[in-house]
């Protein structure tokens, strides 16, 4: 087996000369300044630039926009509660709250493609037309989960004065107030469930301490009855039919 592989090296060896030498071009790759006369070229460099930005951002765009926020808190909430510790994983939690998030911005995300993406990929119409009606589900979704306390917030922080419509609203005060008012509702969607768990936590403890069993950690004890509670009220239908009642 060695003197086979050393065999196929020295081949290797002899052949790769002749074949550089066999080829005649080679691609060439550059990157440069260049000084240019047109303005459209500069434009569509800062074009690709600025796309390039909203790849990278798309991420937490997703988040910030969308329904993902309050689904991965409350999620992130039930586990604390029942004391799991890492059951179920982060990735398990994520990829539930991603397609969850699907299924409730779809009609969303077909409103932009047949209002949007595909009239301006059959160039009807133009760019910042297109922009406009894909930002317009997207801001009536947010207003309508979005509470008037925390939109007065940010226009009084703002400064531009009284407001009249929700249409006249930009979405530079619009994202944030949804933002806050999405961890508003799940931190009460949190304290919901909590308190069940944290009564069975304190019942517990109790008879521990009526035992005289102080030294047993309550939580060691209750977590299997918190388990037991939550499959037989069947938590996870619930709670997610709860979350997407909540969007719908």
């Amino acid at each position: 087996m060695t003197r086979r592989a050393g065999i196929l090296v020295l081949l290797i060896l002899v052949l790769f000369p002749v074949i550089l030498s066999a080829q005649t071009a080679f691609p060439k790759i550059s990157l440069g300044l260049e000084e240019s006369e047109n303005p459209t070229d500069f434009i569509m460099t800062i074009q690709i630039l600025a796309f390039m930005t909203i790849l990278t951002l798309a991420p937490s765009i997703l988040i910030m926009m969308t329904s993902f926020t309050r689904i991965i808190i409350v999620f992130h909430f039930l586990r604390a509660a029942l004391a799991t510790q890492s059951v179920p994983s982060n990735q398990i939690l994520v990829g539930l709250a991603l397609f969850m998030t699907l299924f409730i911005m779809k009609p969303v995300l077909l409103e932009i493609n047949d209002n949007a993406l595909q009239p301006y990929l059959e160039e009807t119409i133009t760019q910042q037309e297109g922009l406009e009606r894909a930002a317009a589900p997207l801001r009536q979704f947010m207003l309508n989960q979005t509470r008037e306390n925390d939109l007065q917030l940010f226009i009084d922080l703002k400064g531009d004065g009284a407001v009249k419509t929700r249409e006249e609203l930009s979405l530079s005060t619009i994202i944030p107030s949804f933002i806050i008012s999405e961890l508003k509702t799940s931190f009460q969607i949190g304290f919901l469930l909590y308190l069940p768990m944290l009564l069975l936590d304190m019942v517990v403890a109790s008879v521990l301490l009526s035992m005289g069993m102080m030294m047993l950690p309550p939580v060691m004890i209750s977590m299997p009855f918190k388990i037991l509670l939550f499959v037989l009220v069947d938590g996870w239908n619930l709670i997610v039919k709860s979350l997407v009642e909540g969007f719908v």
